[in-house]
C-alpha cells in the first residue's frame, strides 16, 4: 500500500513544528526543533497502520492556484479515449483519506470562480468502510482502486478533470456525469447531466470523460465547456464498461459539483 503525500515549494513543513527538512550527516534529512524526528517517525507509523488496515492511501490536502479558466468543448483523453473540442490534459491525482475513503476540497476564487477536488478509493456496496466510491464490477474496478475528480468554475464555463489509478491495464473505459448521487444500485445516479435538458446526448451538452488506461492500470480524461452546472443539477460520476454515449455501470462516485462544493 501506499501513503500518497501531496507537496509544495522546497519541502514539506512538519506538521507540528513547522520546520523544513535539513541536509543530515548520512546524506539524508533532519528536521530543525528538538523532538521533530520521533514524532515524524510515530506520524510515519502511524499512517502505515491506517494503510493497512483500511487499504487506502492517507492524504494531504494541496494549496496550489485554482486551474486556468475554461474554454473550448468536449473532452480530451491523454491515453487515446474519446476526444472532443478544445481538451486539455488531466489535472493531477492526490490521495484519499485512510479514515474517510472519500475527501471533497472546495476553494473559493476571485471573479465569480471556485475549484473542487475530491478523491476517492473503490469498495463494493455495503462494505466495513463506507465510501463514496462504488464498485458494481469488480473485474473491470477492483476494490482499492482510487479516483480524483475536480471541477473549476468560472465566468466562461467549466473544466472537469479525473484520474484513476489501479483499473485494469490497457482498456477504454467510458465516463460521464450524472444527475444523483450514488447508490447500491447502479441505476441510482440517474441519466446523464444535461446542459439542455432532453436535448442531444454528446460531449457538447453533457459531460463526457471517456479514457484509456495505461500499463498500469492509470487513467485520465478531462472536459470544458462553455456553461456551467445547475445548483444540484450534477452530483456523481459514473464508469460504464465501454466508450460513447452509453454501457453497463461498472463504478459509481458522489461528487460535489456544485458551485458551493455540495453534491
Amino acid at each position: 500500500m501506499t501513503a500518497w503525500m501531496v507537496r509544495t515549494g522546497h519541502g514539506p513543513a512538519h506538521p507540528i513544528s513547522g520546520g523544513r527538512p535539513t541536509a543530515g550527516p548520512e546524506g539524508g534529512t533532519r528536521s530543525r526543533g528538538r523532538g521533530v524526528s520521533r514524532v515524524s517517525g510515530a506520524l510515519a507509523g502511524a499512517a502505515a497502520l491506517l494503510t493497512l488496515a483500511y487499504g487506502a492511501g492517507v492524504g494531504v490536502a494541496a494549496q496550489e492556484p485554482a486551474p486556468a479558466a475554461p474554454g473550448g468543448h468536449g473532452a480530451h483523453d491523454s491515453h487515446g479515449g474519446h476526444g472532443g473540442h478544445g481538451g486539455h490534459g488531466g489535472h493531477g491525482a492526490h490521495g484519499a483519506s485512510a479514515a474517510d475513503p472519500s475527501r471533497a476540497d472546495d476553494v473559493a476564487g476571485a471573479g465569480g470562480s471556485s475549484w473542487m477536488r475530491a478523491a476517492g478509493v473503490f469498495s463494493p456496496p455495503g462494505s466495513f468502510v463506507p465510501s463514496d466510491a462504488l464498485t458494481y464490477d469488480t473485474r473491470l474496478v477492483p476494490a482499492g482502486a482510487r479516483i480524483e475528480v475536480t471541477r473549476f468554475t468560472g465566468p466562461s464555463g467549466t473544466r472537469v478533470g479525473a484520474r484513476l489509478h489501479g483499473l485494469v491495464p490497457g482498456r477504454a473505459y467510458g465516463m460521464h456525469v450524472h444527475t444523483s448521487p450514488c447508490g447500491a444500485d447502479p441505476a441510482a445516479a440517474g441519466p446523464h447531466y444535461q446542459h439542455r435538458p432532453s436535448a442531444t446526448a454528446d460531449p457538447v451538452n453533457e459531460v463526457w470523460l471517456d479514457f484509456r488506461t495505461d500499463e498500469d492500470g492509470d487513467g485520465r480524461a478531462e472536459a470544458v465547456q462553455d456553461w456551467n452546472f445547475r445548483e444540484g443539477g450534477a452530483r456523481s460520476v459514473i464508469i460504464h464498461d465501454r466508450q460513447g454515449g452509453a454501457g453497463e455501470r461498472a463504478a459509481c462516485f458522489t461528487v460535489p459539483f456544485g458551485p458551493d462544493g455540495r453534491a
